[in-house]
């Protein structure tokens, strides 16, 4: 009996440690004082989503009750979610471009650059080669139709740069290809017909025309020709089937023959 009441007496020894040990273990500082109530009402995590009607008697528990006990024990885990950064992850796919902007305004004009090196001398021109063409000449005697057509031939030269007009043949060849003006002006033969023609090769282009008349009279024709290396321009007099003639002497000029380039070309 005294080894078992002894045994009886450790135990509870032991029992009574172990249960001091848990109460120390309870926060005993989570439980207020039902003496002295508390100076600032608690509040719920979720009384923002449902608010307490105006003078309802259950807005707030009573000093004494057990929810306000609690509410006061009641404890939140924020987390800093800076602090949990994760590896960066792989680059993705490029997204499609997206519509155009507006116009924005222009901008202030930029300071001019700095001056550029000089450039390389250019090939050698064609020393033959001449953008002028022009003749004037004039005749001082009369012409009378025959069976055939016959070149006006001229006998003065009042200006032939280049010597493209050829005397002897009555005939312009176009040496600087573009676009020539001509002009003819010749003086009629009373009570004859007065018909020729101004000529592009061996093409009749224009024609310079007067009826018989008792009355002798200047008549004037002019053509723009675009011409090649090589085209010919002349005046032709009409064959004989009519009276044909034009009127001159040899104290003035009545019949002339003009052309010159007004545009070169490239052909």
């Amino acid at each position: 009996m005294p080894k078992l009441s002894g045994d009886l007496n450790g135990e509870l020894q032991d029992s009574g440690a172990m249960w001091v040990f848990l109460l120390l273990l309870v926060p005993v500082a989570c439980v207020p004082s039902p003496s002295r109530p508390l100076t600032r009402p608690c509040r719920r995590c979720c009384d923002h989503l449902e608010p307490p009607a105006a003078g309802s008697a259950h807005s707030q528990p009573p000093p004494d009750s057990p929810a306000r006990y609690q509410a006061a024990t009641e404890v939140h885990t924020i987390i800093n979610m800076t602090i949990l950064k994760g590896d960066k992850g792989d680059r993705g796919e490029r997204g499609t471009l997206g519509k155009p902007g507006l116009e924005g305004t222009p901008g202030f004009r930029g300071p001019f650059g700095p001056k550029g090196s000089k450039g390389q001398a250019g090939a050698p021109g064609d020393a033959c080669k001449t953008t002028h063409s022009s003749f004037s000449v004039g005749r001082r005697k009369a012409l009378h139709s025959v069976d055939y057509y016959q070149p006006l031939v001229f006998d003065t030269v009042f200006v032939n740069l280049l010597g493209h007009f050829n005397m002897f043949k009555g005939k312009f060849y176009c040496s600087v290809p573009g676009v020539y003006y001509f002009n003819v002006n010749i003086h009629t033969w009373n009570f004859k017909e007065t018909y020729l023609h101004l000529m592009h090769n061996d093409e009749e282009q224009v024609i310079l025309y007067a009826q018989p008349s008792e009355r002798s009279i200047m008549q004037s024709q002019s053509v723009l020709l675009d011409l090649a290396a090589g085209d010919e321009v002349w005046v032709r007099l009409y064959k004989r089937e009519r009276e044909n003639a034009v009127y001159s002497d040899d104290v003035d000029v009545y019949i002339t023959f003009n052309g010159y380039l007004v545009a070169p070309g490239s052909h």
